[in-house]
């Protein structure tokens, strides 16, 4: 017989058994639909986060779900030992619509991210002709690329490393939003230059218009790999499918994954040319979920979706509209409000206090956003967003920022 337990329950709970590694607002969810989401109690509220860019589709769409559904009666996982009837239509999809000629699939952003500093460091030592052991790959600061060692390793955040070392060496940190600073920092040894388009951890940093471009040229300059980290910024996120289509700017390596998965599954992969690809031969790397049948069924669908129900240009449209009605606010807390567009960040003043306090009085009041760097709330709702959704967040926004 099962008992219906309540929020208080079932916090207590995770927090007894569950390592203490997150501060969670204390909402417990229990049911999600399009931009919705309902708590244990019954109380509904808008989701403002869709989980990091996961959900862009919104929650539960029925033609993901379906073809998660119609997949797991057929056969979800096989590894890489051996082919699977949905790997080869999912990476042909991926790379038409992203306009490459390989891509190499796994699971987790992180282990995406793993994939391009592998793949960047030897196509360094078998095609730039690096010298062992030499290679370099220039990060900046702010950046947010997943939680590895080797990750962390490159991060400006202290505490993401504290407690972690020794790092991986093989890295140099520059500011971001610097061209010159790339320019200045590139070597013979250097071998790939990685970047997100817009800092989503960093506090939804925008750079300057035309930055991207210049790296990107500097790069080419130097033959350098140009690495864009689109993990959170693509698949319509920022209003194009992808961030650098903003500058025209097409990546050496593009790392996506979150949205791929179209809120039901983790999938993730990299993409590049041919002549950066065929770096790898087989036992180099691998991942035993990585293109399994289930991720990739999920993904064609998380794809068609995007594409047959226009939410590129529906993030385009909607993101301006929220942008310009959040500005309208005019509230004396807010130092600023910037984005791009379903990718919005509302920058609290340090006297009002910190972003924290304004997301719970925000899910008391309906909306579930979280803060990140402290004094950023950030929004970035699902891409299926309506104008009459919009207008009623921001009526709820605007008193919670008065």
């Amino acid at each position: 017989m099962n008992t219906v337990r309540n929020a208080a329950e079932i916090i207590r709970e995770t927090e007894i058994y569950n390592a203490n590694n997150y501060h969670p607002l204390p909402v417990v969810l229990s049911y999600g639909e399009g931009v919705w989401v309902t708590d244990v109690d019954g109380k509904k509220y808008m989701d403002m986060l869709s989980a990091y860019s996961a959900v862009n589709q919104g929650h539960r769409h029925p033609a993901i779900v379906k073809a998660l559904k119609d997949q797991l009666d057929r056969i979800a996982l096989t590894s890489r030992a051996f082919h699977n009837d949905k790997m080869g239509a999912f990476l042909k999809k991926l790379c038409e619509l992203a306009g490459f000629e390989k891509a190499l699939p796994m699971n987790t952003g992180a282990e995406a991210v793993e994939t391009a500093i592998k793949a960047a460091r030897k196509w360094g030592y078998l095609k730039k002709k690096v010298a062992p052991e030499k290679a370099e790959i220039i990060v900046v600061e702010g950046n947010f690329h997943g939680r590895t060692t080797t990750i962390v390793g490159f991060s400006s955040e202290e505490q993401y490393k504290n407690g972690f070392g020794p790092f991986t060496p093989g890295f140099k940190m520059i500011p971001y939003n610097n061209p010159a600073a790339l320019e200045a920092a590139v070597t013979s040894n250097t071998v790939g230059f990685m970047v997100e388009p817009i800092q989503g951890e960093g506090g939804v940093i925008i750079p300057d218009d035309g930055y991207l471009k210049k790296c990107y040229d500097t790069c080419k300059k130097n033959n350098v790999l140009f690495i864009a980290d689109e993990i959170q910024t693509g698949f319509g996120r920022t209003g194009k499918m992808f961030a650098c289509d903003h500058e025209g700017v097409k990546p050496d390596i593009l790392i996506v994954g979150k949205a791929l998965g179209g809120g039901v599954y983790p999938v993730s992969a990299i993409l590049a040319a041919d002549h950066i690809m065929d770096v790898f031969t087989p036992g180099d790397h691998g991942s035993t979920f990585g293109g399994n049948p289930l991720a990739s069924a999920v993904a064609i669908a998380a794809m068609d979706v995007l594409l047959n129900e226009g939410l590129v240009e529906n993030s385009e449209k909607m993101g301006k509209y929220f942008i310009k009605r959040l500005k309208e606010i005019g509230s004396p807390h807010v130092k600023e409000v910037r984005g791009k567009g379903l990718m919005i960040g509302v920058e609290i003043k340090k006297e009002s206090g910190g972003a924290r306090i304004y997301c719970e009085r925000l899910m008391n009041m309906g909306i579930l956003a979280k803060e990140t760097h402290e004094q950023v709330v950030r929004f970035a709702p699902p891409l299926v967003i309506t104008k009459e959704e919009i207008d009623q967040a921001v009526s709820i926004i605007e008193k919670a920022l008065q």
